[in-house]
């Protein structure tokens, strides 16, 4: 599990001020900052007309994304999709702690970034919640 740096505790208070839900969870995903709460209080801390994220966002000056804590590995590919968003892929599966991401040709250079960034940062997030060691894409 990651240890959180002051920065992400920083993020971590300022959701709560926000929002007035406790995240544990967060995470940064190709230049944005992602949130997890349980599934139940999704919805509040988005905010009616969106409200939360909006003044989130401009207070940390990242875009922000909100999602629910996934319960088992069958969540794993609505959590993944809403982290990746708009970027899609066909479908995504785990083999002896490895996932495997399958993607078309423009998606998949998006999943990967460049110098690998994307990729390593999906492998840290999945491991996180998943229990995976190891992430390609195809």
């Amino acid at each position: 599990m990651k240890v959180l740096d002051m920065k992400f505790i920083r993020y971590a208070n300022l959701f709560n001020q926000v929002t007035r839900i406790r995240s544990k969870h967060c995470f940064e995903y190709n230049n944005s900052i992602v949130f997890a709460v349980p599934r139940s209080f999704v919805s509040r801390a988005i905010g009616p007309d969106n409200r939360n994220l909006e003044k989130l966002s401009r207070l940390i000056g990242k875009r922000i994304r909100i999602v629910a804590i996934p319960e088992s590995r069958e969540d794993l590919e609505g959590f993944v999709s809403i982290i990746i968003r708009p970027v899609k892929f066909n479908a995504i599966e785990i083999k002896d702690n490895e996932a495997i991401i399958t993607a078309g040709f423009q998606n998949k250079a998006a999943l990967i970034g460049r110098g690998k960034v994307r990729l390593e940062e999906m492998q840290n997030i999945l491991g996180q919640y998943f229990g995976v060691r190891k992430v390609r894409v195809k």
